[in-house]
C-alpha cells in the first residue's frame, strides 16, 4: 500500500515476479483494495495470496507515533510474516523511515550491528556495480557504525557480485587522508586497522567509474548523493530523449535511435535495480522507491530472492562476530534469481 501507484505498481509487479522467477507473493494490505485490483488481471494465479492488514503508514505520519499508535498497518503485518518463517522477505515503497523502524522492532537487529543501513547499487562505466551504504537509514553515524557498514556492504558484494576481494571507499571530498571532516578522520584511521580491503578515501565521482566496489558513508552525505544522482539521470534522460527527436530519430529512423536508447536506460535507470536492501536486520527488507512501477516491483522480488538464496543475513552475522575478524576470508561466489517464497509488502 506505500507506493505513489499504490496498489496497482505493486499488484502488476507481483504478477510478473510470480511469472518470471516462480516465486510466491504475499501481498499484504487492505484485503478488499487488492482483491479489486487482482480481478481487473486475468488469468488469476496461485502464486498470490492476500494477507489482510487493516492500517496504513502514509508519507505524512510521523513515523514513531504510527508505529506506537498504529498495531495493524501493512508494514507491520509484512515483518511478522518474515519473523514468522512464512516469508522469506519484504519489499516496501512505502515509507522508509517506518519500514527500517518497523523492522528492527519486529525482526530485531544482527547481533553486532550496531543500525541498520539502506544500500544502493549504482552502474559504473565499466559496465559493474558499486554500492553505497548508508543512503538515508542513519543521519548521524560513528566511526564504529561506517565500519560496520562497510562489514555489510562487503558480504553483499561477494554474494552477490561474486566479486572475491571487494575494495571498500570511504566517501569525502578529497583522496587525501588529511582531507575530510572529524568523522571520516577517524573512520579512516579505524578502517586500517581492520582486515578489509580499504582503498582510502573515495570522491563522489567513483561512484561511476568502477574504481572500488562498496563505499561508505553516514546516511545524510549519502542520501544527498543519490538523490542528486537519480535528479542527474533522469535530466540526461530527458534530454537525450530530445537529442535524438531533434537529429538521429529523423536521420537514421527511430528504430535504431530507440534501441540504442532503450539500453542506456537499463544501465541506469532504477527501475532496472528494484529495491535497496537493509541490512543488519534479521531478515531480508526491500526498500523501494515510492515512485516504484511495476518493473521496479519486480525486480525488488528478484533482489529479495538472491538475498534468501544468497543467505546475506546468516554471513553478514558471521563477518560482525568478534570484531570483524572473517572479513576478506572465504570468497563466495555469484547468486542468481531461483525460485523461492517471497513476500511483497506494500
Amino acid at each position: 500500500m506505500g507506493s505513489d501507484d499504490a496498489p496497482i505498481a505493486e499488484v502488476e509487479g507481483s504478477l510478473l515476479a510470480a511469472e518470471e522467477f516462480g516465486a510466491k507473493i504475499l501481498l499484504v494490505g487492505r484485503e478488499e483494495i487488492l482483491r479489486r485490483e487482482l480481478s481487473r488481471h486475468f488469468p488469476a494465479t496461485g502464486q498470490i495470496e492476500i494477507v489482510h492488514a487493516e492500517d496504513v503508514v502514509t508519507m505524512h505520519d510521523n513515523t514513531s507515533a504510527a508505529i506506537r499508535t498504529k498495531k495493524d498497518t501493512s508494514i507491520r503485518v509484512a515483518a511478522e510474516q518474515v519473523l514468522s518463517g512464512r516469508a522469506a522477505g519484504m519489499v516496501s515503497a512505502g515509507n522508509t523511515g517506518a519500514v527500517m523502524a518497523t523492522a528492527v522492532k519486529v525482526m530485531g537487529r544482527i547481533p553486532g550491528a550496531k543500525r541498520p543501513a539502506v544500500a544502493q547499487i549504482f552502474p559504473t562505466d565499466r559496465g559493474g556495480r558499486t554500492l553505497l551504504l548508508d543512503v538515508g537509514a542513519n543521519v548521524d553515524c560513528t566511526p564504529t557504525m561506517l565500519v560496520q557498514f562497510a562489514a555489510m556492504g562487503e558480504v553483499y558484494t561477494r554474494v552477490l557480485f561474486g566479486c572475491e576481494r571487494p575494495r571498500i571507499g570511504l566517501l569525502s571530498i578529497g583522496e587525501e587522508d588529511h582531507k575530510g571532516n572529524d568523522l571520516t578522520s577517524k573512520a579512516s584511521n579505524l578502517f586500517k586497522q581492520k582486515p578489509f580491503n580499504f582503498v582510502g578515501n573515495v570522491e563522489g565521482r567513483d561512484l561511476f567509474t568502477g574504481n572500488v566496489d562498496v563505499i561508505v558513508c553516514d546516511g545524510f552525505v549519502g542520501n544527498v548523493a543519490l538523490k542528486v544522482s537519480e535528479g542527474l539521470v533522469s535530466t540526461i534522460k530527458t534530454m537525450l530523449i530530445q537529442s535524438l527527436e531533434a537529429t538521429v530519430m529523423r536521420q537514421i529512423g527511430y528504430g535504431l535511435a530507440k534501441g540504442a536508447f532503450d539500453e542506456f536506460k537499463k544501465r541506469v535507470d532504477y527501475e532496472e535495480y528494484g529495491g535497496a536492501p537493509l541490512l543488519g536486520v534479521k531478515g531480508g527488507v526491500i526498500i523501494c522507491h515510492g515512485r516504484s512501477t511495476r518493473q521496479a516491483i519486480k525486480n525488488a522480488v528478484r533482489v529479495a530472492i538472491d538475498f534468501e538464496t544468497g543467505g546475506i543475513t546468516r554471513k553478514i552475522q558471521e563477518n560482525l562476530v568478534d570484531g570483524l575478524e572473517n572479513i576478506g576470508g572465504k570468497s563466495s561466489t555469484a547468486v542468481s534469481s531461483r525460485s523461492t517464497t517471497s513476500a511483497t509488502k506494500r
